[in-house]
């Protein structure tokens, strides 16, 4: 109850300052700002067996305190986050296969079973220097977040919407979703020549937290990435399109998350060092009728999976279209197909799951039950925005699993050294994984408050019947309210 009550006074107290402050507070030459993200859930994951519970509510919540200065040619940025997490439930993890029953699961095992856990930490400690007058060349350092795709922000609001939603984040993000998050910690140069294009290098190791609030420390990971972005177009088409290649290695010395037999897998804790090479090129044509827009993202994968050889690939077409026939409404409907590669042979020295490194699966797996390794995704969507504080969005995924004789994936990379951040299950020679049906409303206040429901139902197929013969459909449900100062 104490812990409650503590959680309901910081939401007034930000509710309180976003009404009244009209932008961020002058502290002499630091600027500060602030903001309180607020989430209740509801999961009712797909039936476990006896003695477990996949029904349950819980609250997470984040609260970021940002204190920012410039100096001349040099910017400084600290950021307190203080994660806490309210009423986990204690009885959501069953023996494998079934295994997490949905992401308390993950929050209560991360935080030493405890029901409820808080830590205030560093989210973002570093230093960035502007060479010159020119701001777009920078080198910055410390802890900072990064999520990749986002090395430019295109001018047309239907690019700079696919790159926002569609784009960031597949191989490495943030993990700005779960209630903690994940910050880098390194180095990250930038060349940008305004409105054209830019050249960016990262090389940096993840901390800690996505479940786990103590975000603090490292993982022994470490990556290196290289990105050249270019706008392109002119008159009624416009492009965005990059090329990048990572550099990802694992030196945790843990067991890994493959399709390998139990006994194999445990006399393996070699490094994984993957070199993933890819680009993406989103398009938009401007016409009579209304506004179309193309994507096409790729990638192809390298190096080695402990003593097996890595080789693996993923990929992602989309389009969609804007009628101009209807705006009082402002529709836009969209539809795609990702795959994500997968191993057909436990035995042999290849590895061929796509990996998918340290990515935010969240914007592409609404519910988040998969993720892109051993995928594959027809998706469609309906985006409906009949106000300008309003965005009503639903989406249908049919699911099914790359390669019958690999594993139905979930997760979204190490967010603590003991644990692998994957988690596999055995699909018995199974392909057909669920139909996903969700909606989700957005609701703008006003500059300072920010309302999202969101509700998901899963279709269990013929992999959820297999594990879950009890019950092999799943709903996943939560309210947001998310205060700026």
């Amino acid at each position: 109850m104490k812990r409650s009550l503590i959680a309901i006074g910081l939401i007034v107290a930000a509710h309180a300052a976003a009404q009244t402050a009209p932008g961020a507070i002058k502290l002499g030459d630091v600027s500060f700002t602030a903001s309180l993200r607020s989430r209740v859930y509801v999961w009712d994951w797909f039936q476990p067996s006896a003695g477990y519970s996949n029904q349950y509510g819980y609250s997470g919540n984040l609260l970021r305190l940002n204190f920012a200065e410039k100096k001349g040619a040099f910017d400084f940025d600290a950021e307190i986050a203080v994660p806490f997490l309210l009423g986990m439930p204690g009885s959501a993890t069953a023996p494998a296969p079934q295994g997490a029953l949905g992401l308390g699961s993950n929050y209560y095992t991360a935080n030493s079973n405890n029901q409820y856990s808080s830590m205030a930490f560093a989210k973002q400690l570093y230093g960035r220097y502007h060479f010159g007058t020119k701001e777009s060349n920078a080198i910055q350092a410390g802890r900072f977040e990064f999520n990749d795709g986002t090395e430019i922000s295109p001018k047309h609001a239907t690019l700079a919407s696919l790159k926002a939603n569609r784009i960031s984040q597949r191989l490495i993000g943030t993990f700005g979703f779960s209630d903690v998050g994940r910050s880098f910690d390194g180095l990250h140069y930038t060349w940008t020549q305004p409105g054209s294009a830019d050249f960016t290098v990262v090389a940096a190791t993840p901390t800690r937290g996505v479940f786990q609030t103590d975000g603090w420390g490292w993982n022994r990971v470490g990556f290196g990435y290289a990105a050249f972005t270019k706008e392109w177009g002119h008159g009624g088409h416009v492009a965005d399109t990059r090329f990048f290649v990572i550099d990802y290695d694992d030196f945790r010395h843990i067991v890994k998350t493959d399709n390998r037999p139990a006994a194999v897998k445990k006399t393996d804790l070699s490094n994984i060092h993957i070199q993933t090479w890819g680009g993406h090129s989103i398009h938009a044509f401007t016409t009579k009728g209304g506004t179309i827009d193309s994507l096409g993202w790729g990638v192809f994968q390298t190096g080695r999976w402990g003593p097996q050889t890595q080789r693996a690939y993923a990929f992602d077409f989309e389009g969609g279209f804007q009628p101009a026939a209807m705006p009082k409404l402002k529709p836009w409907i969209r539809g795609g197909y990702t795959v994500g590669s997968g191993d057909g042979n436990a035995g042999d020295n290849r590895h061929e799951t796509f990996f998918q490194l340290l990515p935010t699966p969240r914007p592409y797996a609404r519910m988040p039950f998969f993720n892109m390794m051993n995928t594959k995704d027809a998706f469609g969507s309906l985006m409906l925005r009949p106000h300008s504080q309003v965005t009503i969005s639903s989406e249908f995924h049919s699911l099914r699993l790359t390669n019958a004789n690999d594993l139905w994936y979930s997760g979204g990379g190490a967010f603590q050294p003991w644990t692998f951040g994957y988690n596999g299950r055995a699909t018995s020679g199974k392909r057909s994984l669920a139909n996903l049906y969700d909606t989700s409303v957005e609701y703008r206040a006003n500059r300072h408050m920010t309302l999202t429901a969101y509700l998901g139902y899963a279709q269990g197929k013929a992999v959820m019947q297999q594990i879950y013969p009890a019950g092999a459909n799943g709903q996943f449900g939560y309210l947001e309210a998310l205060f700026r100062m």
